[in-house]
């Protein structure tokens, strides 16, 4: 990561500080980043936040968050990852006359827990070439394959529902133009489900891929980590939490 004013927490920071009309009189940040980088888990939209909300405490928040979600959103391109990094939880978002709306869709108090495995290979993927090996144009009953599943995608999430989930999360717009291109990708998905995964899935545009389950299952994580190394690639397993809230800034 760079060390200097290209690192993407200290290029948000500065751009607050520009929008705010404040010279920045230097600082110094001790970045402690969790977040593996190009891996389909939304790292850019992570140091976007992280530089915009502390540069606007650092100046007694002279920008609302709702402001700075905007403004993180307008400079992403998308509120994809950004909306639920600020939020935290479940969240929905659309653009709507060049106005992000976003909404934190609540979970159901009895929903069942989803235990999330997060397996990334040592594999180049930027996001960039991701775009754009995909189709210009898609088929109508492609489109349509994905939209009739969005519905369900989102409220097995919501409801804990882990075999509606594995029924819904398929896809025809992006998977079938990415997975071939990352060795071993195509095997560890079905690894996943033999060792217990409900549903697995590309995560974000990739290299990662992202299984659920009902319970904590090791062996999910080693089966598709056994996959990526047969096909000559090491990988890194994960198993994250999910986050009811959304980003925090604290000054002590």
């Amino acid at each position: 990561m760079p060390r200097n004013a290209e690192n993407q927490i200290v290029e948000s920071a500065l751009r607050i500080f520009e929008l705010a009309g404040k010279p920045c009189p230097g600082m110094e940040l001790l970045c402690l980043n969790r977040v593996p980088i190009s891996s389909g888990l939304g790292s850019s939209s992570a140091a976007l936040l992280t530089g915009m909300l502390g540069a606007n405490a650092l100046l007694g928040s002279p920008f609302s968050d709702e402001e700075v979600l905007k403004l993180a959103i307008e400079t992403e391109g998308h509120p994809d990852n950004v909306s639920p990094a600020m939020l935290g939880g479940l969240v929905a978002s659309i653009v709507y006359e060049g106005r992000v709306i976003s909404l934190k869709l609540p979970a159901r108090a009895n929903r069942s827990p989803i235990h999330v495995t997060f397996v990334l290979p040592d594999f180049d993927f930027p996001t960039k070439q991701a775009r754009a090996i995909l189709p210009k144009m898609v088929k109508r009953e492609d489109a349509v394959y994905n939209i009739s599943r969005a519905v369900l995608v989102t409220e097995a999430l919501r409801t804990g529902d882990l075999d509606l989930l594995g029924k819904a999360m398929s896809d025809s717009l992006h998977q079938p133009y990415r997975l071939p291109l990352i060795p071993g990708a195509q095997a560890a998905m079905q690894a996943a489900r033999r060792a217990g995964a409900g549903a697995v899935a590309l995560s974000g545009a990739g290299p990662g891929l992202i299984a659920f389950s009902s319970k904590p299952e090791p062996a999910i994580g080693l089966a598709m980590q056994h996959a990526f190394e047969s096909a000559g690639l090491t990988a890194r397993i994960f198993h994250l939490n999910v986050s009811y809230e959304g980003a925090e800034v604290s000054i002590i």
